[in-house]
């Protein structure tokens, strides 16, 4: 960490065929550098830490190209390095924003491990099944676990033959709330207006404070419908947010699902048949989320650095940058 001027010895040797000079490679300094490997490393550490290159060209007195040029080539190793070409055995997929507005990629993460496998551009099958279809170990998967994405589900299918599909418990609540609060606000138009009554009416009725509480039973009082209806999502959503239940646990919460699927499907309201008609087709899924513990949240928590990396770097116009960054410093 201080500058110093190192004075080495060498010999010079020409070639007897092509009467080329050429000096043998010295110590601690690799070929066509001018820069020792300790001072590149501590270029990359201090620029990893947070210093911009402007001014750590400064205080170690080399150019911002060079110092870029560093930061790149260590993130490049330290990427290599990382990366394992086995698939890991729990998975997690989920896509992210990689540039507004139409611009995906497809996060890998390894949930048993708590890191990112890989990224690739895109979200769709086409985009992806190239990249699935070299996967090595891919055969020996156990759980995929991925949100309510019918192009993933088709996906896992063809090429994890092995895998069982668990739905994130984040996104099956989620889609519920969504649901429900459509048709509530078709009952009561004045809740979009309201704030505090579309927060009452986000969480769940255990959770709500005595003045929450009081302003949701004075809706209700002015809305009688609802009653039934919060019910029912109140009943849906305690039943989803089971988890590591046991199997004789999960047959009977299986036959409760398929109840109120049946008590959503007999109602003549659009926005619930449209819930039961997405929970049916996800109810194998949805019942292996009891069992496992695991599921995208893991995942989720790399997409937000994933976008603190993004606002350092002033957004990325070459996804190749992006990846090899993501993965050394998620992997």
């Amino acid at each position: 960490g201080q500058p110093c001027i190192w004075q080495v010895h060498t010999r010079r040797y020409t070639c007897t065929h092509c009467q080329r000079s050429f000096v043998p490679q010295l110590p601690a300094i690799r070929p066509w550098r001018r820069l020792s490997e300790p001072l590149r490393e501590s270029i990359y550490t201090l620029h990893h830490a947070g210093i911009d290159a402007t001014n750590l060209a400064r205080l170690e007195r080399v150019g911002p190209a060079t110092v870029e040029r560093c930061y790149a080539q260590f993130t490049q190793r330290k990427a290599q390095e990382r990366i394992s070409r086995q698939c890991p055995l729990w998975l997690g997929i989920d896509e992210h924003c990689v540039q507004k507005p139409h611009h995906f990629a497809t996060t890998f993460c390894d949930l048993r491990n708590h890191c990112v496998f890989d990224i690739v551009p895109g979200r769709s099958v086409g985009s992806l099944e190239g990249y699935v279809r070299q996967l090595q170990g891919r055969e020996c998967v156990k759980v995929i676990s991925i949100d309510l994405s019918n192009p993933y589900r088709a996906l896992i299918k063809r090429y994890f033959p092995h895998a069982k599909i668990v739905a994130d418990r984040f996104h099956v609540v989620c889609l519920v709330y969504q649901h429900f609060l459509e048709l509530i606000r078709a009952i009561s138009p004045e809740v979009t207006r309201h704030r505090g009554l579309l927060a009452c009416l986000r969480r769940p009725r255990s959770r709500l404070r005595a003045d929450q509480l009081e302003r949701l039973q004075a809706l209700i009082a002015r809305y009688p419908s609802l009653a039934p209806i919060l019910e029912l999502r109140e009943k849906l959503c305690t039943l989803l947010n089971h988890k590591a239940q046991t199997k004789r646990q999960c047959r009977g919460h299986a036959r409760e699902l398929l109840k109120l699927i049946s008590r959503l499907e007999g109602s003549q309201l659009a926005a619930l048949q449209t819930l039961a008609h997405t929970l049916r087709q996800w109810s194998e899924p949805i019942a292996a989320m009891w069992r496992f513990t695991k599921n995208n949240a893991i995942t989720e928590g790399f997409h937000r650095k994933m976008k603190l990396i993004q606002r350092r770097a002033y957004g990325f116009h070459n996804f190749h940058h992006y990846r090899l960054r993501v993965i050394a410093q998620c992997g």
